[in-house]
């Protein structure tokens, strides 16, 4: 795989999360819990990307 079609992956994967965020947010059946991990692994994808970007 090459370097820009692994970004392109990661930030299909980080636009996912952000949705499932959103959604989880506006759920009221969403535990907090779950929605810290969902960031989390957000903030994760989102470092990734930038270290790749710049590294």
């Amino acid at each position: 795989m090459t370097l820009d079609a692994h970004l392109s992956e990661l930030q299909k994967k980080h636009e996912a999360l952000s949705e499932r965020v959103e959604r989880a947010q506006q759920s009221l059946s969403t535990d907090d819990l779950e929605i810290v991990a969902l960031k989390k692994e957000k903030l994760r994808l989102k470092e990734e990307i930038e270290r790749l970007k710049h590294g």
